[in-house]
């Protein structure tokens, strides 16, 4: 349990979200890069990652965030600023740059299957 001012809580979200295109760009010094950045979001916000797995082709998050956050607002939080940063290094050249799919799928705590994340992974690689 986690404490604020006003409110006991234990709420942690799933949340998964794929690269613009669908490609598998998440590797190497992309995903390191990546990780290193959502870590930091995650600490700028005061948020906790309990558990973050970068794939080649998409980002499972597991976070936990005190009440007043909605889990749209972590997913915005987590795509857009890391966008921004990741590419921002980029600025000057044509170097590698990453951006998202527009949709996201969250979940709250409890058991989340490795089946509903793939369904989530197909459902948006059909509707590419």
């Amino acid at each position: 349990m986690k404490t604020t001012r006003h409110a006991t809580y234990n709420l942690n979200y799933h949340i998964v979200w794929l690269p613009k295109y669908h490609e598998s760009v998440l590797v190497n010094e992309v995903a390191d890069r990546v990780r290193r950045i959502l870590h930091k979001i995650a600490d700028e916000k005061g948020l906790e990652i309990i558990d973050l797995t970068v794939q080649p082709d998409h980002i499972h998050l597991f976070v936990s965030s005190p009440p007043k956050h909605a889990p749209s607002l972590l997913a915005n939080w987590f795509k857009g600023i890391s966008s921004r940063k990741y590419n921002h290094r980029f600025a000057d050249h044509d170097g590698e740059k990453i951006g998202w799919a527009r949709g996201y799928y969250a979940g709250t705590a409890g058991h989340v299957s490795s089946e509903t994340v793939e369904s989530y992974i197909q459902r948006q690689e059909a509707d590419a």
